[in-house]
């Protein structure tokens, strides 16, 4: 899987570090109070367990939203695959994320949650890629500001074939074009630019 990473972007050790940093904030931000940390599926679960190791009272709870369907780039229309259990009502709820793109899942799960009255709804993502915002959306706790560009790893996917493969290497790289677009490898990076 290495051979398939065109460069690492955040290693093991600088994303240990912003871990440690994001959840020292949240700790001192949620002194005294017992959020609901809101792991958003599948690829924000590692960066959430050693977020979490630096907080004091949390509860977890779990949510899917899918906007990609399989593909490299965002459909558009985002749909619940699966739904927190817990009742947020008059509850701060801390949604974590691998990473922030378009900004429309997050738009989408922020609004269910106010909808169903939470307290305050925050955003903690390992990466917010900025420039590939469609909708307005800001991300309060940023473990990086993440270029435009196919990342993998630490969480994050690509999908073969119904395979979920890179969320298990342990830092964030940039996947090679002709892995996710041979028809295009010859392309310099502005011509094709996937979003994740």
């Amino acid at each position: 899987m290495d051979n398939d990473i065109e460069r690492v972007l955040y290693s093991q050790e600088a994303i240990a570090e912003a871990a440690q940093r994001v959840g020292k904030q949240l700790a001192h931000d949620y002194e005294n109070k017992t959020p609901i940390i809101l792991v958003v599926l599948k690829g924000a679960a590692l960066w959430a367990v050693d977020v979490m190791r630096y907080m004091e009272y949390t509860e977890v709870e779990f949510i899917n939203v899918s906007s990609y369907n399989g593909g490299i780039t965002s459909s558009g229309d985002v749909s619940l695959v699966t739904d927190i259990q817990s009742d947020v009502k008059n509850r701060d709820v801390i949604i974590m994320e691998d990473i922030v793109d378009t900004g429309r899942s997050l738009k989408f799960m922020k609004e269910l949650l106010v909808q169903r009255g939470a307290n305050s709804v925050k955003t903690a993502s390992l990466l917010d890629k900025k420039e590939g915002r469609v909708v307005k959306e800001d991300v309060e706790y940023i473990g990086f500001d993440v270029p435009k560009a196919f990342v993998v790893g630490y969480g994050l996917d690509y999908s073969v074939d119904d395979k979920e493969l890179y969320r298990n290497l342990p830092y964030v790289g940039i996947l090679k074009k002709e892995v996710y677009a041979p028809e295009h490898a010859d392309l310099v990076d502005h011509e094709i630019t996937p979003t994740h």
